[in-house]
């Protein structure tokens, strides 16, 4: 008598599902730190235009505004947008990017920042 049975095993199933699911262990971390860091290239352009206009409102009106609707809020689901700025002395302003929601998860990077020097915070491989 001939024995022809077709399928797997439940030893091999359970070798795939191991397999799969130490795969899967590595590859979801990475994959966060992946989203995250793409929903921080949102913030860094919501920045650099912020900065752009920025400098736009003080050609027209000789200073620095320190109100985000003056300047067009970026608008992010991940960042809420703040300004400050000085007109004591020298004007300045700083531009702020402060994680909100889900990108909260984003430790290494929880605000970015920008200057009217061109300064950005919190480090340089945050805005890479």
């Amino acid at each position: 008598m001939k024995n022809n049975s077709r399928g797997f095993t439940l030893l091999e199933l359970m070798i795939v599902v191991a397999i799969v699911a130490i795969l899967a262990t590595i590859a979801y971390p990475s994959y966060q730190g992946f989203v995250l860091r793409s929903h921080r290239a949102e913030a860094i352009e919501g920045l650099l235009s912020a900065q752009l206009r920025q400098e736009e409102w003080r050609v027209k009106n000789g200073s620095y505004t320190s109100t985000m609707s003056d300047l067009g809020s970026p608008t992010s689901t991940y960042y809420a947008f703040t300004a400050t700025a000085s007109s004591s002395g020298v004007p300045t302003y700083t531009l702020t990017a402060t994680a909100s929601g889900s990108q909260t998860a984003d430790t290494d990077c929880p605000t970015l920042t920008i200057t009217n020097a061109d300064v950005k915070g919190p480090s340089t491989s945050c805005w890479e």
